[in-house]
C-alpha cells in the first residue's frame, strides 16, 4: 500500500471493494460471495524434511513480461539468490546461486507496486527463495484507471504467473533453468495483495501452493471457505491498522483449518510499522523467513526458531498453531 495514498481514501476503495463485491454484476460468476461451505481440514500434504540454506545469499532482480489472456499485463519483477557476497543491493541479471530454491509468488497492495516492498521480499531472496512479484493492471500506482473491484480478477493472475515462473526452469537458456523448486510453491501478499493471497486458497484454490503469507489482508470478496489440500498459513496485522481492520484480519485467520499461526503488532498500523519501521520490519522478515524455510524447505529447526524471531524486542505477538 502506498503511503502516498491517504488511509480515508485507501479505505474508502476497500469499502468499495467489500459493497461491490456483494453485487453479482460485480464480478465473475466464480467469485460470487455466495453462501460458504462449510471448512474442513484435509491432510497437509508437507515439503519433505530438509534444511534450509543457512547461508545469506546475494541477490539477484530481473524482469519479465508477461500478458495473460493477450489484454492483462503482468511485469514481473523476479528476486533471486545470486552468485557472490551477501549484502547490499541486489544486482540486475546476476547469475543465479546454484542449487535450486522454492518459489514465492507476492501481491502488492493497492496503488502500491513490487519495488515498495523490497526490503522485505529482498530479505527473503536472501534467505533461499525466488520472490516473483507482478505488476497488476487495474490495482497498482500508475495504472491507467484503479480499480478495487479488480482485485477479484488478481488470484486467477497469480496463477498464471505462477505457471509462466516456474516454466522457466525446463527453458533452454534461462538464467534459472534447473534453479526452480517447482514443487515447493508459496503465495503471500499485502493488503488488497493479502485478499488476492486468501483467494488463491479459497474459492480460487491453487493446488500447487503449499502455504501462505498474509499481511493485513482479509477475507472481503473472497470468501473464507479455504479448500484442497491443507497449506500452513502465517498471517500479520498491526492492531492499529487503520485500513483493514485488526479484527477482519482476525476473523479470516480464525477460519484457516489448516496449521497456522498469527503475528500480531500491537502498536502497528496498516503498512509503515510491517514494512518500512526498521525494528518491525526485522521482526515480520525474520518470522516470515522461518515460516517459509519450514513450511518450504521442510527444515523443523526453523519452525522452533520462529517463536523467538517473533518475541523479539517485544514488538509482536505470536498465536502459534503450527
Amino acid at each position: 500500500m502506498s503511503r502516498r495514498r491517504t488511509p480515508a481514501l485507501v479505505a474508502t476503495t476497500l469499502l468499495t471493494l467489500g459493497l461491490a463485491a456483494c453485487s453479482t454484476d460485480a464480478a465473475p460468476a466464480t467469485w460470487s460471495p455466495a453462501a460458504e461451505p462449510s471448512t474442513t481440514a484435509t491432510p497437509a500434504a508437507e515439503a519433505p524434511r530438509g534444511r534450509a540454506p543457512e547461508k545469506a545469499f546475494a541477490i539477484g532482480v530481473r524482469q519479465l513480461t508477461l500478458n495473460r489472456d493477450g489484454d492483462r499485463p503482468l511485469p514481473v519483477t523476479l528476486w533471486y539468490p545470486a552468485r557472490g557476497e551477501s549484502g547490499g543491493t541486489a544486482k540486475r541479471s546476476a547469475p543465479a546461486a546454484g542449487g535450486r530454491f522454492p518459489v514465492v509468488v507476492f501481491s502488492h497492495g493497492l496503488s502500491a507496486r513490487p519495488a515498495d516492498y523490497a526490503a522485505l521480499l529482498t530479505r527473503w531472496a536472501a534467505a533461499g527463495f525466488v520472490v516473483a512479484a507482478p505488476t497488476f493492471p487495474n490495482t497498482s500506482r500508475g495504472a491507467a484507471q484503479v480499480n478495487p473491484l479488480d482485485v477479484l480478477n488478481q488470484p486467477a493472475d497469480v496463477s498464471y504467473v505462477l505457471t509462466e515462473v516456474l516454466a522457466l526452469d525446463g527453458r533452454a537458456g534461462d538464467p534459472l533453468r534447473g534453479r526452480l523448486a517447482t514443487d515447493r510453491v508459496a503465495a503471500a501478499g499485502h493488503s488488497a495483495g493479502g485478499v488476492t493471497t486468501i483467494g488463491l486458497f479459497t474459492l480460487g484454490r491453487d493446488e500447487r501452493l503449499g502455504s501462505g503469507v498474509v499481511l493485513a489482508g482479509t477475507a472481503l470478496g473472497v470468501g473464507s471457505a479455504f479448500a484442497g489440500t491443507a497449506a500452513p498459513q502465517l498471517f500479520v496485522h498491526g492492531e492499529l491498522d487503520e485500513v483493514v481492520d485488526y479484527s477482519a484480519g482476525r476473523a479470516a485467520y480464525d477460519r484457516v483449518p489448516w496449521p497456522k499461526a498469527m503475528l500480531s503488532l500491537p502498536r502497528g498500523d496498516h503498512g509503515r510499522a510491517l514494512l518500512a519501521d526498521g525494528a518491525s520490519l526485522r521482526v515480520v522478515a525474520d518470522t516470515t523467513v522461518e515460516f517459509l524455510r519450514w513450511s518450504l524447505y521442510g527444515d523443523d529447526t526453523a519452525k522452533r526458531r520462529l517463536p523467538a524471531d517473533a518475541a523479539r524486542g517485544g514488538l509482536a505477538t505470536l498465536d502459534n498453531r503450527l
